[in-house]
């Protein structure tokens, strides 16, 4: 535990929402919600003035769709997500080289190990500024804004910044941690969920005040030697964990949830081989190799399995995977009907070993795979027709004419917009950049040849400035900013 507040932590506000706010000018200050579409979807992110329906993230979309109806309900753009999350990240480098990314939107950054030119951070007032130079300079670079907390621990510094919600900074000095923690919830400390919070409620425990007096020796009892343990000091306030700039990834994985259960054991097959295909992408793209592929099943009745098959070698061959996640699938009996598919690929490593038989057979029945996914893919069309077809948003390219709402668009009578909703043959489509005025709504055929997926436009500094202001705008009494 350091005797000063030079852990800082930073969570972006609202993340999702917030970049599609700033990129859609007509959201700003209108409640808008990202994640899943379909009738099984799952709410990612909610904006501020959709929380104040009672609408959070992990929710059933359908259940927020009741809560907020009249709502933004947009499919996630993971690819612009990322691209801002780089500009973020790049501005707590510049704070320090110890940088601990939790997320696309969270982050730890140990201000004690700054290197020259930059002064290390030694004390509460220093740590302040620091927090406050960061928080202007993201809302400069992006118009988001971050929420920064500060304090001597990890666990602490991310009790801060939940405090700091929305757009603002709170710092813990070091001798208050146990008085402020005391009355707060015992779901506060890390590692506590929601089965470890019963078993303590059961004994008459529900704070972290009450975890603290409770004693080591009962904590063990009740959780275990190991996790009660941790809870006993996590309690106190006591975290000793330090900022790890390079957290190693152990496995690689995509998944998919499908409106409609899946019955039919060759679209069954076909799903698996597409996401082993996208699992290899990832793990390309990672720089690294795998000998374990596993496949996940989760049934219509919500029970999952899962099988591995470990390899001679590691590879990221996106032939041997397929035929691995193949094998394994030939011994699940998925009749009852599949709700969710997933292919991983674990035992991770920075060399591959080439296995030649399974690139030959590759090459040999290249023409025969091409033609059967052709008329596979012919059959299921798209999913507007069928409901079942998942929506891998963060996989799509300028291709791909599938009108998920919020995905942008290009037209070439009317330039760009996005996508406001689809359905009956028809795609509705807003004409608006992040720098300019609400724009008008008008309405396609699915197939106008003059309608085209289009890629994001990057939050930069001058979109920042329009958005800069919108908020002295709202400040003098026009409409309510983006959060």
């Amino acid at each position: 535990m350091r005797d000063q507040p030079t852990i800082l932590h930073l969570d972006m506000d609202a993340f999702f929402a917030a970049v599609e706010q700033a990129s859609k000018p007509s959201l700003r200050g209108k409640p808008v919600i990202v994640g899943g579409l379909g009738p099984r979807g799952v709410v990612s992110t909610a904006s501020y003035e959709a929380r104040r329906f009672g609408v959070h993230s992990a929710m059933p979309t359908a259940q927020a769709r009741r809560l907020c109806p009249n709502a933004a309900y947009l499919g996630p753009r993971f690819g612009l997500y990322r691209k801002v999350s780089d500009v973020v990240m790049e501005l707590l480098h510049e704070l320090s080289p110890l940088v601990e990314p939790l997320s696309l939107d969270e982050a730890f950054v140990d201000l004690e190990a700054a290197e020259a030119p930059a002064r290390p951070v030694r004390d509460a007032d220093g740590a302040h500024r620091v927090g406050e130079r960061l928080r202007a300079a993201i809302r400069a670079a992006t118009g988001l804004s971050g929420s920064v907390g500060l304090a001597g621990s990890k666990m602490l510094a991310k009790i801060a910044s939940e405090q700091a919600k929305p757009d603002g900074i709170v710092l813990i000095e070091p001798g208050t941690e146990r008085d402020m923690l005391a009355p707060m919830p015992v779901r506060i400390l890390p590692g506590v969920g929601p089965a470890t919070a019963e078993t303590l409620r059961r004994a008459g425990i529900t704070t972290v005040g009450e975890t603290a007096e409770a004693g080591s020796e009962e904590l063990v009892r009740l959780l275990g030697k190991a996790h009660g343990a941790s809870v006993y000091a996590m309690a106190h306030g006591v975290d000793e964990r330090p900022v790890v700039a390079e957290r190693d990834a152990k496995s690689v994985s995509v998944e998919d949830t499908y409106d409609v259960d899946l019955t039919d054991r060759t679209r069954v097959r076909w799903e698996v081989e597409r996401l082993a295909e996208r699992c290899v992408t990832r793990l390309r793209a990672a720089g690294r190799s795998g000998r374990t592929v596993v496949i996940k099943v989760r049934s219509y009745d919500f029970s999952t399995l899962t099988r591995s098959e470990t390899l001679r070698g590691p590879t990221d061959d996106p032939g041997v995977v397929k035929e691995a996640a193949q094998r394994l699938l030939d011994g699940v009996d998925t009749t009852a009907g599949v709700r969710l598919l997933g292919v991983g690929v674990s035992g991770l490593a920075d060399f591959t070993q080439e296995d030649l038989f399974a690139q030959a057979a590759q090459e040999a029945g290249e023409a025969e795979k091409a033609e059967a996914v052709g008329e596979e893919a012919g059959e299921v069309g798209s999913a507007e027709d069928t409901g079942g077809v998942p929506e891998p948003v963060e996989e799509d390219t300028v291709q791909d004419r599938r009108w998920v709402p919020g995905r942008d668009v290009r037209h070439a009578g009317y330039g760009r917009g996005w996508v406001q909703g689809s359905g009956v043959g028809k795609v509705t489509v807003r004409f608006e950049e992040p720098d300019t005025p609400p724009g008008r709504v008008r309405t396609f055929s699915v197939d106008d040849p003059e309608l085209q997926p289009a890629e994001p436009r990057m939050l930069d500094a001058a979109i920042a400035e329009v958005l800069a202001g919108g908020r002295a705008a709202a400040e003098r009494g026009g409409a309510e900013p983006a959060r």
